[in-house]
């Protein structure tokens, strides 16, 4: 999808579909003289996602539609990326080559943030993984975005967050026959290489001789040995210390030796979404170009079960030193977590860590599958995180962590356990505890820690998003790119 920006007149941009958004308290296209018109603009006004298609004979736009975003108390620019969403669906099922979205009124929402919601709405609902399929899907249409207002750098920043979107669900959505550890490295390679982005990849004989114990616990029980990924950007001064994002990439996870229910195990190649983020991000940034210096690091592996596999009751010793008793291999994620986040405080000396993983089947329980589990040790940035997912539409909750939940995962052979005190019902708090364990990797950097295992994927597209398709969504993506951009 080609996008641009016009301040045209309406009738005179050149496009097949010109879509007009009205709200409940402003029905009117003034600029459109045509009675079919203000009469659907009426007709939709106060109605949310109510949309009217009117021809438009002998003119430069010869479809003219109307798309309501009801009452302007609430409306969000989730609200205007939603519907943006729905009407580039239309004007791609009409096999349009172009359509065209004029900014809403300034009274509805900042032109300029509005003008990035269209784009980012357009551009994600669009999207389709068909890789694998015989026959793929049309073309998408171009899109011409409508404003008096300069509205070119956000434009420009969104078609590029949304193809760094896309680029994290595509990889995300690989069948891990296709996309073992060795694949995604090669991968970031690739990605790397045609940027300003150093790469480099620790193997398994530089893995076991630095001390990785967690990574090479995890991944050992797998013919497709382990990776870890280590990502830099530096585009901020040389001595600004860099944020650091780390992001968890099981490629496929069976459970290990405690082998999960067959149930839905297919799902398992989501396993690697946090660390498909951190590509994601890793390219925006770099495309974007951001002031400011990242790293990103992705631990690589693939849960099997075998005859070299860890066991539930083996104790390994962590990158930070630390021993942890293991009581359940499908608690794996934490493990190769607590790995590359001690790594990346000792080696990068960061100012803050964020690190994404689709951790723990306790927070889909606690929270559903449309917000993130947030847990920092760092009230500022936890704040920031959170006003960021509000922006993006990627939310978060922040849940506690304490002295209390530190205890859960004690170990009375081990330094730490991988799961937290069990009751007769399954173990409590198993979030909080899955952070807490990672917590025993930070010493003093600020840090914070989505679980996105509710929000990295859908079953099928969102009812209520119309930019969510089914299969992987780059949740985290558009939310740590906002929280960058934000940083002082």
């Amino acid at each position: 999808m080609k996008v641009s920006w016009t301040a045209d007149d309406i009738l005179d941009v050149n496009t097949d579909l010109l879509c007009c958004f009205t709200t409940k308290e402003s029905p009117d296209v003034s600029e459109l003289d045509d009675a079919a018109v203000r009469q659907a603009a009426q007709d939709v006004a106060g109605r949310l996602k109510g949309i009217i298609t009117v021809p438009y004979p002998d003119k430069a736009p010869s479809r003219i539609m109307v798309a309501g975003l009801g009452p302007e108390s609430k409306i969000t620019l989730d609200t205007i990326r939603d519907v943006s969403g729905m009407v580039a669906k239309m004007a791609h099922k009409m096999r349009l080559k172009r359509f065209a979205l004029v900014c809403p009124p300034e009274s509805v929402a900042g032109v300029q943030d509005a003008a990035a919601s269209m784009v980012e709405g357009s551009m994600l609902a669009l999207y389709r993984f068909d890789k694998y399929k015989s026959k793929q899907a049309d073309p998408s249409p171009d899109l011409v975005i409508v404003s008096k207002v300069d509205v070119s750098d956000q434009v420009r920043t969104a078609q590029i967050t949304s193809e760094c979107v896309s680029y994290t669900r595509s990889v995300a959505n690989l069948p891990p026959n296709d996309c073992p550890p060795s694949v995604l490295a090669d991968m970031a390679k690739e990605m790397a290489a045609s940027r300003d982005i150093s790469c480099s990849i620790m193997t398994v004989s530089e893995l076991t001789r630095r001390g990785f114990g967690g990574i090479m616990a995890v991944g050992k029980g797998s013919a497709n040995p382990p990776r870890l990924i280590v990502l830099e950007y530096r585009g901020g001064p040389k001595d600004q210390a860099p944020v650091a994002i780390v992001g968890k990439a099981v490629t496929f996870d069976t459970g290990g030796i405690s082998l999960k229910p067959r149930s839905m195990m297919d799902e398992m190649k989501f396993d690697k979404c946090g660390g498909c983020a951190v590509l994601g991000i890793m390219r925006a940034v770099a495309d974007i170009g951001i002031s400011r210096n990242v790293v990103g690091l992705i631990p690589s592996v693939e849960n099997m079960p075998g005859g070299k596999s860890y066991r539930p009751g083996d104790i390994i010793r962590l990158y930070n030193g630390k021993t942890a008793e293991i009581l359940n291999t499908d608690a794996e994620g934490r493990l190769i977590l607590a790995d590359a986040l001690a790594y990346a405080e000792e080696t990068f000396s960061p100012s803050g860590v964020i690190d994404l993983a689709t951790l723990t089947g306790a927070c889909i329980v606690a929270l559903g599958c449309n917000v993130a589990g947030l847990i920092s040790n760092d009230n500022s940035m936890a704040s920031s995180i959170t006003t960021s997912g509000e922006r993006t539409a990627e939310r978060v909750w922040r849940l506690p962590l304490d002295d209390d939940y530190m205890d859960m995962i004690k170990s009375g052979v081990a330094d730490i356990r991988n799961l937290g005190m069990p009751r007769a019902t399954g173990t409590a708090a198993g979030t909080v505890t899955a952070a807490a364990f990672l917590r025993h990797a930070i010493d003093k950097t600020p840090w914070s820690h989505l679980d996105i295992a509710g929000t990295a994927w859908m079953q099928a597209a969102s009812k209520k998003r119309s930019y969510n398709p089914a299969g992987a969504t780059g949740f985290g993506v558009r939310l740590v790119l906002d929280y960058l951009r934000h940083l002082p």
